[in-house]
């Protein structure tokens, strides 16, 4: 392997989608990188078939953590990440979101001589019960290049005391990689056929954040609601079921309306393709958030914050919770909403921009900086 210029830590589904657009900017620029997979998802069907899926190269390294609780998490990720960077010494190491392989890369950068960039910085919930948004604000706080996806994720940085300097606005990958991908999932995907839906004719529903689906009035509260919006609009509910989602569900012994279809966990491009052709989806994640925002598809929140305001402020969401009459009210103000919002986050060159930004500010990535925009 040639000497990487920059190394990409990554653990989870959302960083490898987020940071795919990121890693084809390198090649295409011909920038040496590595990729540091620290197996914070363990479950193949999560996150090793995306890099398949998305024709990107296998990591480099597989630190292969798995579960266990964030303290021993955490320490085991610190420990091989260190060890690795130690031996390669990259010119920057790249992290994104809010994961605890986030966090991991952050802390053990911020003790080497070895700048990290924070992609997706900014992000508030102001929900400190919630581990990701510890995982975010460390990540700030302790990063060298901040890249921030919106304006208000910048403000967020300047009033936190982050020196400007570090902040760059650069949009979000997202957008990045819903529009290199969305054509390719139309293309391959023939999830609606095999599950025998119509497209604009169902529900889609995400859910699970620790907050909802590991106490049960929430997780009881939440499936209600969405069983609500389901015979209102007389609409199929689709429910791609997260691992640890459904072990709450066995565990707590919840019934589940029978308007909501349970599925297995789907690939990425089947995802992308439910959620493009949805009516209306209904989740806690933040990402799913922002690919409804920027496909045009209305939204519902089951949570009682989002660190994706924007999608809020431009009409492509709205915040419900978990009680069922402020789902199905929400449900109701969304689906008679009309859906030309504009994108908040951007138009699609994230990738670029973030590249751009650090040979703006001095990096050098040896004889490899061209900033030829796509």
């Amino acid at each position: 392997m040639v000497d990487p210029e920059i190394t990409f830590v990554l653990g989870t589904r959302p960083e490898i989608i987020k940071l795919a657009p990121v890693i084809r900017c390198c090649d295409r620029r011909d920038i040496p990188y590595s990729i540091l997979h620290t197996g914070q998802h363990y479950s193949d069907e999560l996150d090793t078939v995306f890099f398949d899926q998305l024709e990107l190269p296998a990591p480099d390294y597989n630190l292969e953590v798995g579960s266990g609780r964030h303290g021993q998490q955490t320490a085991a990720m610190l420990a091989g990440i260190e060890e690795i960077i130690l031996e390669d010494e990259p010119s920057v190491v790249f992290v994104q979101g809010d994961t605890n392989s986030v966090l991991a890369g952050a802390l053990a950068l911020s003790k080497l001589d070895i700048p990290v960039g924070h992609i997706e910085a900014g992000l508030r919930s102001f929900d400190r019960d919630m581990p990701e948004e510890t995982n975010r604000v460390v990540a700030d706080h302790v990063g060298d290049y901040l890249f921030a996806p919106t304006e208000h994720s910048q403000e967020y940085l300047r009033d936190e005391g982050i020196d400007h300097g570090r902040i760059f606005v650069t949009g979000n990958t997202i957008v990045d990689a819903v529009k290199q991908h969305r054509q390719l999932a139309r293309e391959k995907s023939t999830v609606l056929e095999e599950m025998g839906v119509a497209d604009k004719s169902y529900g889609l529903l995400t859910a699970h954040r620790a907050e909802n689906v590991d106490v049960q009035e929430r997780f009881e509260g939440l499936l209600e609601g969405v069983g609500r919006v389901a015979s209102a609009f007389e609409m199929g509910v689709i429910y791609p079921i997260h691992p640890r989602a459904q072990a709450q569900l066995d565990e707590l012994e919840l019934t589940v309306p029978d308007s909501i279809t349970v599925v297995e966990s789907q690939d990425y491009l089947d995802f992308l393709q439910l959620e493009q052709d949805a009516d209306l989806i209904m989740t806690d994640s933040g990402g799913v958030q922002e690919e409804a925002c920027i496909l045009g598809v209305p939204c519902v929140t089951l949570r009682d914050n989002t660190e994706r305001p924007e999608t809020v402020e431009v009409g492509a969401n709205l915040l419900a919770g978990v009680d069922p009459e402020e789902i199905l009210s929400c449900a109701t103000q969304m689906v008679a909403r009309e859906t030309n919002w504009s994108n908040p986050f951007g138009s699609g060159d994230a990738s670029d921009q973030i590249l751009n930004s650090m040979l703006a500010d001095g990096t050098s990535f040896g004889s490899n900086s061209d900033t030829t925009q796509e």
